[in-house]
């Protein structure tokens, strides 16, 4: 898919969105987390910077020290995506990240997600920046930087490692779809969208914890890049997936997910929107899948496809009747992206789509987890015989 000059919609909402609840505020991991620095030059809190967004609101994989984004240094990134204060610092660039800490921090993460999928010329610069200061490289592009003959030479020279996430399995280890997920007796779950970059992974995530609190066993199933950095124990970047092989290796993580785990419920991440013309992966996690139900996630107030201005977003009636067409499934709940909107116009939404879709609706970063858990429990009252466990 080609780059569009269009403006795209953006998800700073410190300065137009509602509050987040205060346990939104990151937690910082052990220090015996590798540290990174999340690269995302003039996308921070953006759309085409939903990487490093997703990073900074939550990383089992890293400990997330900066981000770099010269247009915003100096402010506290939590601040800029939620109202929230996280004390993980925007700063103007490499040379700043490493000067306020004690040791070289261990990774550089491109925080980035393009639509071209390539490595732009400035940002190439900065990894080799980062690789001849002796840290490793994490790029979630369709554009594998251990394929480039000089990065990879730079980090042979400094001993540094390069991780290409959406690098796929070879294609001799991968499988086809056998229908082993039949079998699989958790309650599997698609988080789905209207549109790519609306916050599909961000709300399986808050609903994956939110599920575990209450003692139901949970495991989210990664399809994109971001999740996989995050630290997402099963998955596969889909996007960079053959199709042949698509449903197939969806298959071969959720079964792998129930042999080692035994969960009550597998949440599977969605990825653009089945609707979209641009996007057939939508398709493939629902035929991989087979979730016994789906929750879309839905911005109100984004007017056309991100990337894609004169493709105007679907109505949420069309995509979720789409949905029930297309795979022996119903949408269970609908949750919301209140980006460029205000809590009285989250409050409006959620009554009006509620009203229209007869589903419960929420907002999963503005509103409290027990709405989204209660959407679970509606939708599967099975679950309500798992014992509440009440923390300590």
């Amino acid at each position: 898919m080609e780059a569009n000059n269009a403006e795209k919609p953006t998800t700073r909402l410190s300065t137009m969105g509602p509050q987040a609840p205060p346990d939104r505020v990151s937690k910082p991991l052990n220090t015996e987390t590798p540290t990174a620095v999340v690269y995302c030059e003039g996308n921070f809190g953006r759309i085409d910077g939903k990487t490093a967004n997703g990073l900074v609101r939550h990383s089992q994989a890293y400990r997330v020290l900066s981000v770099i984004d010269s247009q915003l240094a100096g402010r506290d990134s939590g601040q800029v995506l939620d109202n929230v204060s996280n004390g993980i610092p925007i700063l103007e660039d490499i040379d700043a990240a490493v000067a306020r800490e004690a040791s070289v921090p261990d990774t550089l993460i491109y925080g980035m997600a393009p639509s071209t999928g390539k490595l732009a010329l400035p940002d190439r610069e900065v990894v080799l920046d980062a690789i001849m200061l002796g840290m490793n490289i994490v790029s979630g592009l369709h554009e594998y930087l251990d394929d480039d003959p000089e990065i990879s030479s730079a980090a042979d020279a400094a001993n540094v490692t390069i991780r290409d996430i959406r690098k796929p399995r070879p294609s001799k280890d991968m499988r086809l779809f056998d229908g082993s997920v039949s079998k699989v007796n958790a309650i599997r779950i698609a988080v789905l969208g209207t549109d790519c970059a609306i916050g599909k992974r961000t709300t399986a995530t808050v609903l994956a914890k939110a599920l575990n609190a209450r003692g139901i066993k949970t495991v989210l199933v990664g399809t994109g890049q971001t999740g996989l950095m995050q630290g997402a124990k099963y998955g596969i970047a889909m996007d960079a997936v053959p199709p042949q092989f698509c449903c197939g290796e969806l298959e071969r993580v959720i079964v792998a997910a129930s042999d080692d785990e035994d969960p009550d419920v597998i949440l599977i991440e969605g990825q653009g929107a089945l609707s979209h013309p641009a996007f057939c992966t939508s398709a493939f996690i629902l035929r991989g899948s087979q979730p016994q139900g789906v929750i879309l996630q839905h911005a109100p107030q984004r007017s056309h496809r991100c990337d894609f201005p004169t493709f105007p977003m679907p109505d949420t009636k069309s995509e979720v009747v789409l949905i029930e067409a297309f795979a022996e499934t119903r949408v269970v709940g609908l949750t919301i992206n209140h980006e460029a909107m205000t809590d009285a116009e989250v409050d409006l939404a959620i009554e009006t789509l509620s009203r229209e879709l007869d589903i419960p609706v929420t907002d999963a970063l503005t509103r409290p987890d027990a709405h989204l858990t209660d959407m679970v429990l509606a939708a599967f009252p099975q679950l309500r015989r798992v014992p509440l466990v009440v923390a300590e």
